[in-house]
């Protein structure tokens, strides 16, 4: 969603700005509470398939911190709007009156020719409205008298913010069919931006040594033409580096993290790009888990290979035999560390030097392919068998774990319904056994793998076998 289409409400802390966010969200996202500066990351929320809302409350703030402070981050936040939305409420509170603050944010969001809608809360009744003419010193054009807590005049607010963004934009049909999309995430600094460079053999997308310079998602056409003939069409998805919401130096890098979770929803294969020289941090198995669970195939890159083959070069590392062994030991490690995934391919590559970068495309492909495969119900069942023989289920509340049947409902990601006597109660390890097996036998690598169990029907032997119906001897006499 482009940032036309973004609202942001900015004001100075304890103004009501997360009740507001609650009220036009329709539930309750953001805490609420009166103590200035809770609100320590900016919230955001899609209303109506239409807008985004965030959030821009108290950022940083203690109860106790300076003057000097709060207008720091007072304006953050507005520089945060400013940068990522297309429409501006600013809040401010009917009782305290037009404070210094209050016109501090006025004249920068001046400054930058923005003119928001101005909103004045805790106008409870009729008796305070009154109060509202204290900021017409403001000069701002637009104004609502509003209660965020008891809902009053938040439904003319509504309406105006509609009408401002103007009409819902018609869904646009995606121009890219056919093509596989692929997104390459992790964390910031890793090589994503130097990938995608490197395979369209041009500079299209910003490059620097500097941490976190991709802000936003940038998506791209690329159609390859391997030697074989014929041509493969895909579309890159580049996202912005993820961080840990505890290290996000921003407001607006906050917002850039939500757009790169969005751009890998998107993706039909996601790439986790790791750095050769740090290997796994706690951060790649943090945003390994959420592609998984998103239910995305995944496939991982250790990229700057050639910076960890020169070092090896220099001065051989004890317990290596050659630098074959080296890169398998090193894939050992990876899914050491990242044991939950679904048997990912692991491809070492050199976005500066070039080497094997075009592996990825072809993985890609690979990947795509396998997300269609249809297993077969058979298969399936003798799998099962073979996997619960060679290796017991555990014992649950004095009962063994049973699968009576198995069948495949759905694709990307794959979904298995099991038919069990103990629905619910699959123990992690074993399920993890079980999708390890599904993945050897089928060979597919990268994609996640979900198990629906459904407990044992009252007629399970009608249930799971055909139904046959003798016909009975007519009686006589």
């Amino acid at each position: 969603m482009n940032n036309e289409r973004s609202v942001a409400l900015v004001g100075r802390p304890n103004v009501g700005k997360s009740r507001l966010f609650n009220r036009l969200a329709g539930r309750r996202i953001a805490i609420v509470h009166d103590e200035p500066g809770v609100t320590r990351d900016v919230n955001a929320v899609e209303i109506d398939n239409d807008f985004i809302l965030m959030d821009t409350g108290g950022i940083g703030l203690d109860a106790g911190e300076s003057k000097e402070i709060l207008v720091r981050a007072v304006e953050e936040q507005v520089n945060f709007a400013i940068q990522a939305a297309g429409l501006i409420l600013f809040m401010v509170d009917g009782r305290d009156g037009c404070t210094p603050l209050d016109e501090a944010v006025a004249e920068k969001l001046r400054q930058y020719g923005k003119e928001p809608i101005l909103v004045i809360n805790k106008i409870d009744t009729d008796r305070h409205e009154s109060l509202g003419a204290d900021f017409a010193r403001l000069g701002f054009d637009q104004s609502y008298l509003i209660s965020a807590e008891h809902g009053r005049g938040t439904g003319t607010l509504r309406e105006s913010i509609d009408e401002a963004l103007g009409p819902k934009p018609q869904p646009v049909e995606e121009t890219g069919e056919g093509r596989i999309q692929i997104c390459f995430a992790g964390r910031p600094n890793v090589g994503k931006s130097s990938i995608c460079n490197r395979l369209f053999k041009s500079e299209r997308l910003v490059v620097t040594e500097v941490p976190g310079t991709t802000r936003d998602s940038v998506s791209l056409d690329l159609d390859y033409r391997p030697k074989e003939g014929g041509t493969w069409p895909f579309r890159l998805i580049d996202t912005a580096g993820v961080r840990k919401k505890g290290k996000m130096s921003s407001s607006l890098e906050f917002f850039s993290s939500l757009r790169s979770e969005s751009a890998m929803d998107r993706a039909d294969v996601v790439f986790l790009v790791l750095d050769a020289l740090s290997g796994v941090t706690k951060q790649d198995k943090s945003l390994a888990g959420h592609i998984i669970k998103s239910g995305k195939t995944l496939a991982v890159v250790v990229n700057k290979w050639d910076l960890a083959l020169e070092a090896f070069q220099r001065e051989p590392l004890k317990g290596y035999e050659n630098e074959k062994d080296f890169r398998q030991k090193f894939s050992k490690a990876i899914y050491k560390e990242l044991f939950f995934l679904p048997d990912s391919p692991i491809l070492f590559v050199s976005a500066l030097k070039g080497f094997s970068i075009h592996k990825i495309l072809f993985e890609a492909r690979q990947l795509d392919k396998i997300q269609s495969t249809q297993l077969s119900t058979p298969k399936l069942n003798r799998l099962i068998a073979e996997l619960t023989e060679r290796q017991r289920p555990p014992i649950i509340k004095g009962k063994r774990f049973k699968v009576y049947y198995a069948v495949q409902t759905g694709a990307r990601p794959f979904q298995i319904r099991l038919y069990c006597n103990l629905a619910a109660n699959l123990d992690d390890r074993y399920r993890r056994y079980l999708e390890k097996g599904f993945h050897a036998e089928f060979d597919l690598q990268g994609c996640p793998m979900r198990f629906k169990l459904a407990g044992k029907p009252k007629r399970s032997k009608d249930f799971y076998q055909p139904q046959v119906r003798n016909k009975l001897p007519d009686r006589k006499g």
